[in-house]
């Protein structure tokens, strides 16, 4: 009898993913709309890769078995 598969997360599929290290990492939010206002420092620090703690990388496994 062959195992049932696992489900990946549906929401962590759409905001993280795996880097080549096998790392998690996001994309930092706040850079779609009223970008005006906000200074340049903030803007360069926002385009910036964001990575998952190495304390949650275990919570990540079980959202996303497959990646």
């Amino acid at each position: 009898m062959a195992k049932q598969k696992l489900k990946s997360h549906s929401g962590a599929k759409k905001r993280f993913f795996k880097t080549a290290t096998g790392k998690f990492a996001y994309r930092k939010c706040s850079r779609s709309h009223i970008l005006v206002h906000k200074k340049p420092s903030r803007m360069r620090r926002l385009k910036e890769t964001g990575y998952v703690s190495d304390a949650l990388s275990g919570q990540m496994k079980h959202l996303l078995p497959y990646d």
